[in-house]
């Protein structure tokens, strides 16, 4: 399985495993938490067939990458980012942050800038800023991450029950949009993550990106669920247009925060659609799905 580099921890490295398929300009997939690489598997073969490179790895702490005790900050998570980009030398690439990994396409523009991107994509993503606070009022209340955290220290797996629950709108879409089979599986994926990075990321979500995106000076698309419970759409997805240049806002309608796996059709339309025509004048859209 092929891995690069990005640190040390005692006598061990800190790997990241990731894949890379196909052929073209590179799409790199950035996972949500607490899942892996495997979330994308509704993406990575339509953007296959349409001619593209597509890259997606594990974030630290999640799937087949090292479980250190430290990193699940964002600039760690940027610079992780940052060293598989450069190790692999893609150029050219757009960005795909699916809820956490919206984090790590903002801080990594905001950081690094855009000399190896052409473009961004963010899908149920937590920027700009989550934290409701007596600036931000459009956020979520602290109380909520406090809850979080509390549950996931008392018992991790029957929190990650619920959680994808929520996460699906099972009470909704479930048997229609998604399977039970479905739901497993991503606990499945979620149960095998580091405990410690499982809680320490919960803090990392509460970080401030706007200043991030209003440097970006790229194209972007976002794409956000109006029933999303996880991340709220009125507090992230319907706020990022407007910190950024250039960019177009998809509104799923009853979409939930796992787009990727319930409206993959609409997704996939709408991530191609804005790969061939990145650069075209951008309106918000909403309906089908």
């Amino acid at each position: 399985m092929p891995y690069v580099t990005v640190g040390k921890e005692n006598s061990g490295n800190i790997d990241l495993y990731y894949e890379d398929h196909g052929a073209g300009r590179p799409v790199v997939l950035i996972h949500g938490w607490p899942l892996s690489s495997k979330s994308w598997e509704k993406q990575v073969p339509a953007l296959i067939d349409a001619g593209y490179r597509v890259v997606a790895y594990d974030r630290r702490g999640f799937g087949n990458s090292a479980k250190p005790a430290f990193g699940y900050d964002y600039d760690t998570l940027a610079d992780d980012l940052h060293k598989l980009m450069t190790e692999l030398d893609l150029t050219g690439a757009t960005l795909v942050g699916f809820s956490m990994g919206g984090g790590e396409v903002a801080r990594y523009l905001g950081t690094y800038g855009s000399d190896r991107v052409d473009s961004a994509v963010f899908i149920s993503a937590i920027p700009p800023f989550l934290l409701k606070t007596s600036e931000n009022p459009e956020g979520v209340d602290g109380s909520v991450f406090d809850g979080v955290m509390e549950s996931i220290i008392a018992d991790r797996p029957a929190f990650l029950s619920g959680f994808f629950s929520e996460f699906y709108n099972v009470d909704v879409l479930g048997g229609d949009r998604i399977s039970d089979e479905a739901v497993r599986f991503s606990w499945n994926i979620a149960a095998t993550a580091s405990p410690r990075g499982t809680l320490d990321s919960v803090s990392a979500w509460l970080t401030d990106f706007r200043g991030d995106l209003r440097s970006i000076d790229v194209p972007v698309l976002v794409i956000h669920g109006d029933a999303d419970r996880i991340v709220p759409f009125t507090a992230s997805g319907k706020r990022i247009p407007g910190l950024i240049r250039e960019s177009r806002l998809v509104v799923v309608e009853g979409g939930p925060h796992g787009i990727i796996w319930t409206h993959a059709g609409r997704v996939n339309r709408e991530l191609l659609d804005f790969l061939i025509q990145k650069a075209e004048p951008m309106q918000p859209v909403a309906g089908r799905s």
